[in-house]
């Protein structure tokens, strides 16, 4: 493994005797979920996935512009322990390095982003920054060179502060314009190499936290959700995600008029998928539960597909709901080629529709978005609906990736789907290097999520890639440093880059191989200089 150079940054007597006493268990993990690379098809693609604010830096670097997340990292307390992306995983300076990474890894695709800021600094009354053209022209040719396929979000949270400033960003339909405008940019530029694109990500969570709950930038919100200097948590969501899928549409038919036939690629949009689960078996709670995925996954892909908003969303928000034109319902109809599936855990449901005097539906969170319903990790009883990862609000769940995939499938005619994100959530000490247990933990969850996708895979679901969040340990929005999702720990202090076990697990995977315990022994032996 080329990297495993880097790793010898952290010999030291303990840490080595800490992966030899633990290592020997790889093979409990293996025998608990046992899946193999054969079990998924010829050209599918098996990655990691980034994003472009978080792991980048060089924020004010070539023309780049400040965007909307260096604007929100300076207000006081909003990031812990103040972090911000402005180096994060230096990974503008160091993109070949990481390139060998996934070599190393044997991947065969790689998901990241454009930075709007970094592309088109002041929007599309600006000129293209040739330094950002440049910059992903060489990601891109180098991923290409390894054989590396580039799975390429023009979109991932981060937008110019301008935009903001001008007026309101998502909030405005001229963000649609400028959205389109970025959208082309990127396809003009990069679209003969690029044969994947995914135009937003996750715009269902994206408006929830930045416009309901107010911990995203721009930071709105209204009681009960939160005490904000300004929004409305019951109508701007809906209004951002309106926009969202109009800006998607408006550059799917951009990209399908003028690029698709001669570049050949896809085009579709990633939706944030929680699975749901019944808290009891009252029917009131299993239809909160049909309820919960219809108010967060087909709130955004219904309009995708089928050209419209579910009929429960209309009932229940009646005309806070925005209404397409008929015009705007054959522009969104069937504008997405894949679905693209953030999907990282499973929650329990309880109706607060029909019980509202329940003290457990005290919350601010039943009303808004999902229409009265209360979703947890616990039940009523206390009992976890699975082991919790390092994330307030992530759950170990592998059932319930077969379980998202199977609803996908059924509702939306099995339209191809790729996993763009699955991971787990750690917290680590930043300074002590990364946590062998909680490693340990990530190589259990990600066996038993490609198991169970797997499962979905033989029943017959159309899906064609699965990426791991996240090649490396990164800037996690607002908990900064203090969570951790990588196959590769970052030094705070070096920025080196050193494999976990979770890394050297992967590999063997990818590449279906599986090191005898001694050789393994032997391996991290010699790596870490014993």
């Amino acid at each position: 493994m080329k990297s495993s150079r880097s790793s010898k940054k952290y010999s030291n007597f303990i840490f080595l005797l800490l992966i030899l006493q633990h290592v020997s268990s790889i093979n409990g993990l293996e025998e608990e979920e046992e899946v193999k690379r054969s079990e998924f098809p010829n050209g599918f693609l098996l990655g990691t996935s980034t994003s472009a604010y978080q792991i980048e830096g060089a924020y004010i670097e070539d023309g780049r512009s400040l965007s909307n997340w260096d604007t929100y990292c300076r207000i006081n307390g909003r990031i812990p322990n103040g972090g911000n992306g402005d180096i994060a995983d230096d990974h503008y300076h160091r993109y070949l390095e990481d390139i060998d990474m996934m070599a190393s890894l044997g991947v065969n695709a790689y998901r990241f982003s454009i930075s709007w800021s970094r592309l088109l600094p002041s929007g599309r009354s600006g000129a293209v920054n040739p330094a950002g053209i440049k910059f992903y022209n060489n990601v891109i040719d180098n991923l290409l060179l390894e054989g590396i396929t580039p799975f390429v979000t023009i979109h991932h949270n981060d937008y110019p502060q301008e935009l903001e400033d001008r007026y309101g960003a998502w909030l405005s339909p001229l963000m649609q314009e400028e959205f389109v405008h970025f959208a082309a940019t990127c396809f003009r530029c990069f679209g003969n190499r690029v044969k994947y694109w995914a135009t937003i990500n996750e715009p269902n969570l994206f408006s929830e936290l930045a416009y309901m709950k107010g911990t995203f930038p721009p930071a709105h919100c209204s009681p009960p959700f939160g005490k904000c200097s300004s929004g409305n948590s019951d109508t701007e969501p809906l209004l951002v995600v309106h926009n969202s899928i109009l800006a998607h549409a408006k550059a799917v038919k951009i990209y399908r008029d003028h690029f698709q036939v001669e570049q050949g690629g896809m085009v579709g949009m990633v939706v944030s998928a929680y699975m749901y689960k019944s808290m009891t078996d009252e029917e009131v709670d299993k239809k909160a539960a049909t309820r919960a995925l219809t108010f967060h996954v087909a709130w955004l892909l219904d309009p995708l597909v089928h050209g419209d908003y579910p009929i429960e969303m209309r009932h229940y928000h009646g005309k806070e709901l925005p209404r397409f034109s008929s015009e705007e319902k054959l522009l969104i109809k069937n504008s997405t080629d894949f679905i693209g599936l953030n999907h990282y855990t499973t929650l329990f449901v309880k109706d607060c529709m029909h019980d509202t005097n329940n003290t457990t539906c005290s919350h601010g969170e039943n009303r808004a978005i999902l229409g009265f319903l209360l979703t947890a990790g616990q039940n009523k009883d206390g009992d976890f609906i699975g082991d919790p990862m390092g994330m307030p609000g992530l759950y170990v769940v592998p059932r319930g990736m077969e379980d998202i995939v199977n609803y996908i499938k059924k509702r939306y005619n099995n339209m191809p789907i790729f996993v763009t994100e699955n991971g787990y959530a750690s917290v680590e000490n930043q300074e002590e290097g990364y946590d062998l247990e909680k490693d340990m933990k990530r190589i259990k969850f990600h066996k038993a999520y490609l198991a169970s996708l797997a499962r979905s895979i033989r029943n017959g679901a159309d899906v064609r890639g699965y990426f791991i969040w996240s090649l490396m340990d990164n800037f996690e929005w607002t908990f900064g440093y203090t969570i951790k999702f990588g196959l590769y720990h970052v030094d705070p202090l070096t920025l080196g880059r050193s494999p976990k076990l979770s890394a050297q697990w992967y590999q063997d995977f990818l590449t279906n191989s599986s090191l005898s315990i001694q050789a393994k022994k032997s391996n991290i032996r010699n790596d870490y200089n014993y």
